[in-house]
């Protein structure tokens, strides 16, 4: 697949106080505190529903990033042979149902969306007091999974945790997550835990959506390329008032046996492997 051409990551700087989240679903206000957003999967004829709690943080809302996965899944499930991501998901399933892992999952609508969409056996993740409200909107969504064949646990992952990540497990074929490089001390440990994840023998492929909010973003990117090959599959247009749109990539495996020992040595002193 050709590589899409994307700004340089030291170009561009936008601003976070209004690019953090931005409200483009609709919304059905339930109290003061508690929002009900809709989220339409045309190629199935369905919606999701997701609740967001504004007052408990931004783990709880929607980012923008999401959305961006969702549209793709929802154009993939209509037309694979002319989705982003028809070439690495039609070489994951070969005839199977996918085992999709969900990072930083927040209101979980985009493993939500792979369970519905793909017909996936998803488990979407993210910090302890963070899985009440997702088990919450798995089962705000039980009959739109149970009508689609897709299933969705929940479990809590502390990125660079050894011991969330054995709990969590390698058997799986796709990693998914978006809006997930935004604290730069926040870098080391996702790095740690996609090297878990994606240096095993399994080939497991990461594909993250991601809107650059800080030129610091580049750091994130600088040391990922050195263990893993990074290739942008789509570019969204930017939203009006911005320069830049949300960028979507695919992290696998280096195929340097060297490179697949340096990790290994680094992760083990870590705690990781």
């Amino acid at each position: 697949m050709a590589a899409i051409e994307v700004e340089d990551e030291d170009d561009v700087v936008i601003n976070p106080a209004t690019m953090l989240l931005r409200d483009d679903s609709d919304e059905v206000k339930t109290a003061e505190t508690e929002q009900l957003r809709q989220h339409s999967l045309p190629s199935i004829g369905s919606t999701i529903v997701t609740r967001q709690l504004p007052s408990q943080g931004l783990s709880f809302q929607l980012w923008p990033a999401a959305t961006t996965l969702l549209t793709l899944l929802d154009d993939h499930r209509r037309d694979p042979t002319a989705s982003p991501l028809g070439p690495t998901i039609s070489a994951l399933e070969s005839g199977r149902r996918l085992k999709i892992l969900e990072l930083g999952s927040g209101t979980g609508l985009v493993g939500i969306a792979a369970a519905a969409t793909l017909g996936a056996c998803v488990t979407v993740t993210d910090l302890p007091h963070v899985t009440d409200n997702l088990r919450y909107n798995v089962e705000l969504n039980a009959a739109v999974l149970g009508g689609s064949g897709g299933s969705v646990t929940v479990a809590a992952l502390r990125w660079g945790e050894a011991e969330d990540a054995e709990a969590i497990g390698r058997e799986f074929d796709l990693v998914l997550a978006s809006d997930v490089v935004y604290h730069d001390h926040l870098y080391e440990p996702l790095l740690k835990t996609l090297s878990f994840l994606l240096l095993g023998e399994g080939g497991v492929v990461f594909v993250m959506a991601h809107l650059r909010r800080w030129k610091k973003d580049s750091a994130f990117f600088k040391r990922a390329r050195k263990v893993f090959e990074v290739e942008v599959l789509h570019v969204d247009r930017p939203c009006e008032g911005t320069r830049t749109g949300v960028t979507v990539y695919r992290f696998t495996r280096k195929p340097s046996k060297k490179v697949f020992k340096e990790v290994s040595v680094v992760n083990n002193v870590n705690g990781i492997l």
